[in-house]
């Protein structure tokens, strides 16, 4: 199984673009939805940390919002992530058969999950497409942006790794186009 790993700036597209490849897909902010409306235990835990924020399950991600800055980020992540790398390790042992398969997980990098033979592909969108993009978004706050980009490595550093780069300027055909060129070349 080849795995192909989304990398990219938040809001640069990487679910989208990840969609377009037709494989098996994990999307870690969709699992970590999952976790916050089904995994007690998880909720037990982020309650126990934030008693005054985190009161009732499911978790509303709203309440979690709140409570993020730079200290309450790690905290929350200790809890959460190996629940996602659960997820991770279920996704991969059931689509072990499959030639390819997508991680779009927006830490993919910072959390050491990517393997040296991961295809890494960054995902490069304009600016201004981003913040238009994030301020469509529910809940949108500037605060956790910046937070959660200060999370993120160094996009120069992200470029340097990727085996692949992919424009993203919204339009379908062309990330279409890019990706066939991508499939061509991982089957040659």
């Amino acid at each position: 199984m080849i795995r192909i790993g989304l990398i990219g700036e938040i809001g640069s597209g990487k679910t989208f673009v990840g969609k377009c490849f037709g494989f098996p897909m994990f999307n870690a902010d969709l699992e970590v939805k999952k976790i916050y409306k089904t995994n007690k235990k998880c909720f037990k835990k982020l309650n126990k940390k934030f008693p005054k924020n985190i009161k009732s399950f499911p978790i509303i991600k709203s309440e979690i919002k709140k409570i993020l800055n730079k200290k309450n980020i790690k905290i929350i992540s200790k809890i959460v992530h190996p629940h996602v790398r659960v997820k991770l390790k279920n996704f991969l042992k059931k689509n072990k058969s499959k030639k390819y398969v997508v991680l779009d997980i927006p830490l993919l990098i910072e959390n050491k999950l990517n393997n040296k033979s991961d295809i890494l592909i960054y995902i490069k969108t304009p600016r201004k497409i981003i913040l238009r993009r994030l301020k469509k978004r529910r809940n949108f706050n500037n605060k956790i942006l910046n937070i959660l980009k200060k999370k993120q490595s160094n996009m120069k550093k992200k470029i340097k790794l990727a085996n692949f780069i992919i424009y993203n300027n919204l339009n379908k055909k062309n990330v279409l186009n890019q990706i066939k060129q991508i499939k061509k070349k991982l089957n040659d």
